[in-house]
């Protein structure tokens, strides 16, 4: 896999991101800052770091299996760690301006 084809499978990946929502929030979990890294190795291998607004999060399940589903049908992500982490804890400034705007913070 070319740098090229990283990028662009990497642009891909957020496409699809800003598909998933959580069921309690308007905004998608790429905008509310919830992604903190997405690695795409060589191999077509994604290492991908995520967090939740809330350690608590009642749809936890439903949305970390929506984005392994549509991660994965991504061209070029042949497989999907999807790392659970709550370091840094996540907080509103971590949204994008369009977040904040959509939920009534900016």
């Amino acid at each position: 896999m070319t740098q090229e084809e990283k990028t662009q499978t990497e642009e891909r990946i957020v496409d699809v991101l800003r598909t998933v929502y959580d069921p309690e929030i308007p905004v998608n979990i790429y905008d509310l800052g919830m992604i903190y890294k997405i690695d795409m190795k060589e191999d077509g291998t994604l290492d991908m770091d995520m967090t939740f607004t809330s350690p608590s999060c009642p749809a936890a399940d439903f949305i970390l299996e929506d984005v392994r589903t549509k991660v994965e049908s991504v061209e070029g992500v042949n497989t999907a760690n999807i790392n659970l982490v709550f370091e840094p804890t996540w907080d509103q400034s971590m949204m994008t301006e369009e977040a904040r705007v959509e939920l009534g913070f900016a």
